[in-house]
């Protein structure tokens, strides 16, 4: 008998059976499941079995009140042709349930327990943030492994135009990172990253303050904690969060020295920078509070965090004299116009704490030296310059000889 719908129509459970299964006489394997269910109920459901490694196997292909006859005739067609072809539908459809029990975000979870102890902090976060936030939410129900290309080019559209092109490349680069994870664990084929379009990242900053800018910068700066911290960021050319959250206890304020420690500096690596007076008196003149080790901040467990109020204090102080700039450019200025004093651009690379340049590849490897002299004379130097622009006095300190060969 061939299982059309008139026949399905008719069909019902033999007597006394509460379980049978008519087969189609035009396609081997292929038949209609009728089973008595608790309520008394028939259900109607289509099968395929077939034989694979010496045993039956059996798959269900859907409810009849769901799939019409030539509808399942279709679906078991394509089940029988791929056992024809040495595949076992049984097995695959198994693993899939399996694969689609590993959703997007279970497997960011266990991702992200792999990493937590293998990056810095910082990274640390920026990853859960792009990872677990709204950027890819809708995908988060999603199998690992069936998040497609256009998936995450959708989602990428979209956090560009809510967010910016620079979220959305960050956004890219942690989905990438996690994809690329998920491979090596057999948890993915493919990284669904690659081939979209990467979002447009922001133009490198050349801005570099002229020594009036840095002078009114300094004198509107003033004696407040933002102050303290914006002229230590001038004189030393550190990072913002590494002045902000400075500690009491990375200080030594007899030797006159700084040592980050590896967990607050970008690349990883302690940083030894040496303190002139200037900057000195600075530090010395911030309060020290019982039970705190943060010389700026009040509560904030990284230091000082009023730094959108702060600034937008300051450019009010400083209207219209200081075109529009960024607390880094503070740091390409130092770098900058340390070179234009005549330091050697080793040395004012190992002032910044970079690993590249000279500290790179074989170079790294043999030169472990920190030019801790050279360091300190020209952070001298840069100390004297400032207080030179900023008090219009005469400059002490006599810059670098510069080869002009």
């Amino acid at each position: 008998m061939k299982l059309d719908a008139k026949k399905v129509v008719r069909l019902a459970l033999p007597a006394g059976k509460a379980d049978h299964i008519e087969w189609d006489d035009d396609m081997p394997g292929f038949g209609l499941r009728l089973r008595r269910s608790g309520d008394a109920k028939v259900r109607r459901s289509w099968v395929v079995q077939y034989r694979r490694a010496g045993g039956t196997r059996r798959i269900l292909l859907g409810s009849a009140e769901v799939l019409s006859s030539e509808q399942a005739r279709v679906q078991a067609r394509k089940a029988l042709a791929k056992v024809a072809l040495g595949g076992d539908p049984q097995a695959d459809k198994i693993a899939r349930r399996h694969k689609d029990a590993h959703s997007l975000k279970t497997v960011i979870d266990d991702y992200l327990a792999a990493k937590q102890s293998t990056v810095r902090a910082r990274t640390y976060g920026e990853i859960v943030r792009y990872l677990t936030g709204p950027h890819f939410k809708p995908l988060h129900s999603m199998p690992v492994d069936q998040v497609t290309r256009r998936d995450v080019a959708t989602r990428l559209v979209a956090i560009t135009r809510e967010n910016g092109s620079i979220t959305a490349l960050r956004a890219r680069g942690a989905l990438s990172g996690f994809y690329v994870w998920c491979l090596g664990h057999g948890l993915a084929e493919a990284n669904p990253c690659v081939g979209t379009l990467k979002p447009k990242d922001a133009e490198p900053r050349e801005r570099v303050l002229d020594d009036s800018e840095l002078a009114a910068i300094w004198r509107a700066a003033g004696d407040d904690a933002y102050g303290k911290v914006i002229k230590l960021l001038i004189l030393t050319g550190c990072r913002r969060q590494e002045i902000g959250g400075m500690r009491w206890s990375e200080l030594d304020l007899e030797k006159g020295s700084w040592l980050l420690p590896p967990e607050r500096t970008k690349n990883g690596r302690a940083h030894m920078l040496p303190l002139m007076p200037l900057a000195l008196k600075i530090i010395q003149s911030a309060p020290e509070r019982v039970a705190r080790d943060h010389l700026f901040g009040s509560r904030s467990s990284g230091g000082f965090s009023d730094w959108g109020h702060a600034r937008a204090d300051l450019d009010q102080r400083l209207g219209a004299t200081v075109k529009p700039w960024r607390l880094h450019d503070l740091r390409r200025t130092c770098a900058t116009r340390l070179c234009d004093l005549g330091v050697a651009p080793h040395v004012v690379e190992q002032l910044l704490n970079h690993a590249s340049g000279h500290k790179s590849g074989v170079a790294g490897i043999y030169n472990r030296s920190n030019y801790a002299n050279e360091v300190r004379a020209a952070l001298a130097v840069w100390a004297d310059h400032i207080r030179a622009i900023v008090g219009g006095g005469a400059r002490k300190v006599l810059a670098f000889p510069q080869d002009r060969a």
